[in-house]
């Protein structure tokens, strides 16, 4: 019995930490839907992601011909 409720408990806490996850997706999209700048700066943050895992990174094109190759390589 008890562990069936720690199991309950648990999915409860599972579910809400879900919920709010869907809700800040939410609340990023309606964000960037309303400010286009903000999507540049989540680009950015992707990026800077990316670089820190890789020694050395040369941005020949600058920032925005950089996105562009990195969404050609993802096709």
């Amino acid at each position: 019995m008890v562990a069936v409720q720690k199991e309950a408990g648990t999915n409860v806490i599972r579910r809400r930490e879900e919920t709010n996850a869907t809700r800040s997706l939410l609340n990023t999209a309606r964000i960037i839907a309303d400010y286009p700048v903000m999507l540049h700066l989540k680009e950015f943050e992707a990026l800077e992601m990316i670089t820190g895992k890789i020694d050395k990174l040369a941005a020949i094109n600058g920032a925005s011909g950089l996105m562009n190759d990195l969404v050609r390589l993802s096709d």
